[in-house]
């Protein structure tokens, strides 16, 4: 029996890499969620066609218009979100939507900074923020008892790369900007998981490994597959409960300094 059995995922950034794949590997499922609102700036845009094809296989796959950046736009993908719901909550959100620009301490730039910081940190946290209303309904009626992905739970995607203990990677790219970005997501889940504990949302970072994504790639031959990474990971959420809220884990479910 799979523990991951979430009626409602909605995941941003799912039109390729990550995002693309983790819907993908929903809807495979044996028990796939009712709904999975799938995420992205442009769904009418040709980097939408995979995400496109599969959406017109699978009718759980909803395809809604999110750009992270706009909170006008969170807000908009919300209502739809809301309006196909019809009274249930939403139980998992997935904020995988993100950007790495290469850059060296002498060569980054605070416009770059600043566009990074809007997408990897205050992006999520609106998201969040506009979204908290289904999670907290999805929490209040459900059956389960304590915290899990099944109920109501928030998984921002960090990385290693943010870890200040281990710095993952240095050599291969310091990537300023993206890496201080991710230790920044990492407080953000932090403080979800302090504030949310009472509404019983499981809150997590997680580190889904270097992955051969366009972004993985852009500093070195990433070593694992989107299909490896993301297997592991849905075991991974399967698992997790009021223990682990408030961590931040790998895609196997082993905690990642700080």
């Amino acid at each position: 029996m799979e523990q991951l059995n979430p009626q409602s995922v909605l995941v941003t950034g799912s039109n390729r890499g990550l995002g693309l794949e983790l819907v993908r590997q929903l809807v495979q499922k044996s028990n796939p969620p009712k709904w999975i609102f799938a995420t992205c700036r442009d769904p009418a845009g040709p980097r939408a066609q995979d995400l496109k094809n599969l959406a017109a296989e699978h009718p759980q796959i909803v395809i809604i218009a999110l750009d992270t950046d706009d909170p006008s736009s969170v807000k908009a993908a919300a209502a739809k979100v809301t309006a196909c719901l019809n009274g249930a909550g939403l139980n998992l959100l997935i904020n995988n939507a993100g950007i790495l620009n290469v850059s060296s301490l002498e060569t980054e730039t605070p416009e770059n900074m600043a566009e990074t910081y809007k997408t990897n940190v205050i992006g999520p946290m609106v998201v969040v923020q506009v979204f908290l209303p289904l999670l907290r309904k999805a929490a209040q009626e459900s059956p389960l008892k304590g915290m899990s992905c099944s109920k109501a739970a928030i998984v921002n995607i960090s990385s290693e790369g943010g870890s200040i203990t281990n710095v993952l990677e240095w050599q291969k790219g310091h990537v300023i900007a993206y890496r201080c970005s991710k230790s920044a997501l990492n407080m953000l889940s932090k403080c979800q998981s302090l504030y949310l504990a009472k509404d019983e949302i499981l809150c997590i970072a997680l580190h889904p490994g270097w992955v051969q994504t366009d972004m993985g790639n852009k500093v070195g031959k990433a070593p694992l597959t989107l299909e490896q990474s993301l297997q592991a990971i849905l075991h991974t959420l399967g698992r997790l409960s009021e223990e682990n809220t408030g961590t931040f884990v790998n895609w196997e479910g082993n905690l990642v300094p700080w």
